[in-house]
C-alpha cells in the first residue's frame, strides 16, 4: 500500500495541477511557462478525466487518500514529461493506461485499506487479486468497452474477458443472491442459467411470458432480475419488470436485440442493458456491478435515515 506520508505529496500534486488550469491564462505565471513548455495544454485535457481517475483510483485501493497518491504520482510523471501520453490512444485511455503502469509498479499486499466490518462488498472487492479487480472496475464502474480495458492493462480482449470473469465469480461469494430470468429463447436462457450459477447466485426460476413472470415474483421476491424486453408471445419483459418494481425494489438487468430502441434519451432509460448477442463477460460485469451498486446504495439510505 501506499505509505500515509504520500498523502501531502498527493494533496499538492492536485493542488498544483489545479493551479495549473486556473492561473494559465496569465502569462507572466508559472503556468504560463508551462504554457510554453507544452504542459498546460496536456494538464487540460487531462482535467476532464482527472475527476473519474480519482474514482477508479479510491475503488481500486480502498481510500480517497491512497487512491489520490497514486493519482498524484500520474500527474507527477506527466509535468516530467507531457509527451507520455503521446501513445495514439484517446486522452483517457492514455492517462489510465500511464496509471495503471504507476499502480502496478507498487506491490499491492491485497488486503483491505479501507474497508470496515460495515462494507462486506468493499472489502472483498479490496482482495481480490490486483488485475482481476482493475479489469472489473474498468468496465463495471469506468464504463469502458472490452477493447479500451484491455489496452488500459496492456493486455488482449479474450484474457480481459476472463480477468471479468474471475473478479465475477469473486464478488459473488459476497452477493450471492436469488436470480430472476425472463427469457423465452430457450438457448439464452440456458446460457444465462448456467453464466449466473457459475458465478454463485442460484436461479430462482426462468419465465418465458410476463404473466410467468410475475407469478414467480410473487411466489418468491428474486434479488436481482435478468430480463429480456420483448418476449415471443407479445408480451413485455420491461412491462412485468414494471409491475414488479410497483411492490418492492430490485435492480434490473434488461437484455435486448435492440438496445438502440430504449438509449434515445427522451425518455426514462434501463439502467443496467446489455445487447444481444452478449459476451459472458459482459453479462458477469454487469451481474456484479448492479448488486456491487445496490448494497451502496442501500448502504447511504439506512445512513441517510
Amino acid at each position: 500500500m501506499v505509505p500515509p506520508e504520500r498523502n501531502f505529496f498527493a494533496a499538492a500534486a492536485l493542488r498544483r495541477y489545479r493551479l495549473i488550469g486556473r492561473w494559465g491564462h496569465d502569462p507572466r505565471s508559472t503556468a504560463g511557462r508551462l504554457i510554453r513548455e507544452g504542459i498546460l495544454s496536456t494538464s487540460q485535457a487531462v482535467a476532464q478525466h482527472l475527476p473519474y481517475l480519482r474514482r477508479y483510483a479510491r475503488a481500486l485501493s480502498g481510500s480517497q487518500a491512497s487512491g489520490d497518491a497514486y493519482v498524484a504520482a500520474t500527474l507527477e510523471a506527466l509535468v516530467q514529461d507531457p509527451k507520455v501520453l503521446d501513445t495514439g490512444l484517446s486522452t483517457r485511455i492514455a492517462l489510465y493506461r500511464l496509471f495503471t503502469k504507476i499502480w502496478n509498479s507498487v506491490a499491492l499486499n491485497g488486503k483491505s485499506s479501507g474497508g470496515s466490518p460495515s462494507q462486506p462488498v468493499e472489502r472483498h472487492l479490496s482482495q481480490i487479486p490486483p488485475k482481476p479487480r482493475q479489469a472489473f472496475l474498468l468496465v463495471a464502474l469506468e464504463g469502458l468497452s472490452e477493447d479500451d480495458a484491455a489496452k488500459v492493462l496492456d493486455i488482449d480482449a479474450p484474457e480481459l474477458r476472463e480477468l471479468v470473469e474471475e473478479s465475477g465469480r469473486e464478488l459473488a461469494a459476497e452477493t450471492a443472491t436469488d436470480v430472476l430470468i425472463i427469457e423465452d429463447e430457450t438457448f439464452i436462457a440456458l446460457d444465462l442459467e448456467g453464466l449466473v450459477e457459475s458465478l454463485g447466485h442460484r436461479v430462482l426460476g426462468v419465465a418465458r411470458t410476463h404473466a410467468e413472470a410475475i407469478a414467480l415474483a410473487k411466489a418468491k421476491r428474486p434479488g436481482i432480475i435478468l430480463a429480456d424486453i420483448q418476449l415471443a408471445d407479445g408480451s413485455s419483459g420491461l412491462d412485468a419488470v414494471n409491475e414488479m418494481l410497483r411492490t418492492f425494489e430490485v435492480p434490473v438487468i434488461f437484455i435486448t436485440a435492440y438496445p438502440e430502441r430504449f438509449l434515445t434519451g427522451e425518455r426514462p432509460e434501463p439502467a443496467f442493458l446489455i445487447a444481444k448477442p452478449f459476451q459472458p463477460s459482459t453479462v458477469s460485469a454487469v451481474l456484479s456491478q448492479a448488486l456491487f451498486f445496490e448494497r451502496n446504495a442501500r448502504r447511504r439510505e439506512r445512513r441517510a435515515s
